[in-house]
């Protein structure tokens, strides 16, 4: 079984004249509501998070400002998802609390996940690309506060845009290990520098990229790990017109299934982010997500 963590907040707290595909979240429930034939998938509400974890990892002048709204307009732009709507940081929480939440749930159940979060681009005091704080540094410190056992974290990112906002904010710390595999001449132009980094050629297609993936997972098993952050974007696909990779959905379900038995054979809970996806269709977004929830629903 797989709880998933979801709010229609997710879609409703960004208007609808935003560029960002909004619609997607609710698209996606819908889909695995359809398919859900086993109930093999249950959907959780989550809780909005508690301050005192934002305040935790990011810096207190950027959190309150973002909560009072008194952000200046520059950094808004620089997060996107405008025109900002009264709701913007009421789904912010719950995206942050379904995050928090899953991780408690992957420790019951071996996986779980959040519909949305995988906020890498978020930094220390400023959000960038569409992510306001950062999901995976917030959850890897709650985490490593409230579970002893759980003290070395490994995130896997496999969106096709480099985990810049992760890899800045957690460069010292030795517990969280940062893996991001992600298209070189893409956003951010920037980059920073993850504990392992390996960038990908523009177009590359399945079996370069599967090939790539399999060598470098074998580099991670070594790697003291107790708990697996998965930041699983989609925007690799062809049909991304953010991606500039040109993976099938035939490659995508291989990639999951890659991920699935290295989180196996590591012995490891995982919790599953759900991170970029922009195809044109949105369907194609949509398919290659639900895809991905249904794969590891039997963890």
């Amino acid at each position: 079984m797989l709880e998933i963590f979801y709010h229609p907040i997710y879609t409703s707290g960004i208007s609808k004249s935003s560029s960002f595909p909004r619609d997607r979240y609710q698209l996606i429930f819908d889909s695995i509501l359809k398919s859900n034939q086993d109930k093999n998938i249950v959907f959780k509400t989550p809780k909005k998070i508690n301050l005192k974890h934002l305040y935790r990892v990011h810096q207190k002048k950027y959190v309150d400002q973002f909560l009072d709204g008194t952000l200046p307009e520059s950094q808004q732009r620089k997060i996107g998802l405008r025109p900002w709507t009264s709701k913007i940081i009421e789904r912010t929480l719950f995206i942050m609390g379904g995050s928090v939440n899953a991780v408690m749930s992957s420790l019951e159940n071996g996986a779980s996940a959040n519909l949305a979060g995988g906020t890498h681009h978020a930094y220390y005091d400023y959000g960038s690309g569409y992510c306001v704080f950062n999901d995976l540094v917030i959850s890897a410190y709650y985490c490593k506060e409230k579970f002893k056992r759980y003290q070395n974290i490994l995130i896997l990112d496999l969106d096709v845009h480099q985990g810049d906002g992760t890899a800045s904010m957690v460069k010292t710390d030795k517990s969280i290990f940062t893996f991001s595999m992600h298209c070189e001449t893409n956003f951010p132009l920037k980059k920073q520098i993850s504990d392992l980094d390996v960038p990908l050629k523009k177009g590359m297609k399945d079996k370069t990229y599967l090939r790539i993936l399999g060598s470098s997972l074998e580099k991670l098993e070594d790697n003291d790990t107790d708990i697996i952050f998965f930041q699983a974007g989609v925007d690799g696909l062809v049909h991304d017109t953010l991606g500039h990779l040109e993976l099938s959905h035939n490659g995508m379900i291989k990639r999951n299934e890659m991920v699935l038995n290295f989180c196996k054979k590591q012995g490891c809970p995982i919790v599953i982010f759900m991170g970029g996806g922009y195809s044109k269709p949105i369907s194609q977004t949509v398919k290659a997500f639900s895809k991905l929830f249904f794969q590891f629903s039997n963890f």
